[in-house]
């Protein structure tokens, strides 16, 4: 269990430092700033990367295959955003999110936490 749960954790940052490089700015940054669009957005990002860890840990008993459904799971999760980005030509998410719109944030956030629940759907 000890293992899972490093494994686990080692996954999630990792998760979450890929999407931060996914973004032209500093996420930490704006977070320090008080940036609450970037604070929604990331919250939606490591919840929606915690959802489909979750799914992958639980129907897995292998840890090797729990890494692996997650790797498939955290793929789609990112092209997600990327088509999103791609079918909303006119809002360029990452300056609406660095200049602080609420909106676009928690947008991002439950596309991201919605998706992951049908990424996670798919995991066996």
């Amino acid at each position: 269990m000890i293992v899972s749960i490093v494994v686990i954790l080692v996954l999630q940052l990792l998760g979450m430092v890929i999407f931060s490089w996914m973004t032209p700015f500093n996420d930490l940054e704006e977070l320090k700033k008080g940036n609450t669009a970037v604070g929604l957005a990331m919250g939606g990002k490591f919840l929606g990367t915690a959802i489909i860890l979750g799914v992958s840990a639980y129907t897995n008993s292998s840890i090797w295959h729990m890494m692996l459904w997650f790797g498939a799971g955290y793929v789609c999760l990112v092209a997600v955003y990327w088509v999103f980005e791609w079918a909303t030509p006119g809002l360029k998410l990452p300056e609406h999110l660095q200049q602080g719109n609420v909106a676009v944030g928690l947008l991002l956030c439950f596309v991201f936490v919605g998706m992951s629940f049908a990424i996670s759907s798919l995991i066996i």
